[in-house]
């Protein structure tokens, strides 16, 4: 599997609350997170989220794991995650609020697993076309599955960040478990709404399956996101099955 990570603050925001981390042993292992909860608040949960999710990880995972089994490993170390953010909201009134959304990919022969929990996704991209894996926990997403806006309008709805699930805020949390088969150079992209709000996926599709160089794929996809004002952090993770 080979990976590629880009983050940054984006244009407006004056600090960094999104992170990601890649560990490669025993297996891949990617993962995102956003924060939120105010300036310090929302980068110290994301930090913490990512630091447990792959740390707890690391304690049980083994090469010959199904699927199935890493996708309870995952949700495991996502709750575990919850714990820790919640653990340090609690030692000061600064962070109390704070939370942060997660969305991961755990290799296995043949595919990914992914797990996510708030609105960061994650993609499934071929030369065929791009295929979101993860449901948002957004406001804007259910109104979307209801019929009451369309995708388009959800892109630009005032409380399109008003999310309904996150690390932090509730005593547990619920993360959604995928599958994902993959065929030899299929990618799978994890990104936060900073990306998601600025950049379309057909951009994204073809930054990744159409240009020249997959390595500098994520800066072109960054400077798409500045072009189009970069209001809130970017952060993306590209995998491929090579």
């Amino acid at each position: 599997m080979k990976v590629w990570g880009i983050t940054d603050v984006g244009l407006v925001r004056k600090e960094n609350q999104d992170a990601y981390a890649i560990a490669e042993e025993p297996t891949t292992v990617c993962v995102v997170c956003d924060g939120m909860g105010g300036t310090n608040g929302g980068r110290l949960a994301s930090s913490i989220a990512v630091s447990t999710y792959v740390a707890e990880l690391k304690k049980v995972l083994r090469e010959d794991m199904t699927p199935e089994q890493l996708r309870e490993a995952s949700s495991y170390a996502v709750s575990l995650a919850n714990d820790e953010v919640r653990r340090a909201a609690q030692q000061s009134e600064e962070y109390r609020s704070m939370g942060t959304t997660l969305v991961s990919a755990i290799a296995y022969p043949g595919g990914v697993v992914v797990s996510n929990v708030g609105d960061s996704r994650a993609y499934h991209i071929t030369e065929d076309g791009i295929q979101r894996i993860t449901r948002d926990h957004s406001l804007v997403e259910n109104m979307v599955e209801r019929g009451d806006i369309t995708e388009e309008e959800a892109r630009r709805h005032p409380n399109k960040n008003l999310i309904t699930r996150a690390l932090g805020p509730d005593m547990t949390t619920i993360c959604d478990g995928f599958i994902c088969p993959l065929e030899k150079n299929d990618f799978v992209l994890l990104c936060s709404d900073g990306l998601v709000d600025t950049v379309t996926d057909q951009e994204m599709l073809f930054e990744v399956i159409h240009s020249e160089d997959v390595d500098s794929c994520l800066n072109r996809l960054l400077e798409i996101s500045k072009s189009q004002g970069a209001p809130d952090n970017v952060t993306i993770v590209l995998m491929q099955n090579n």
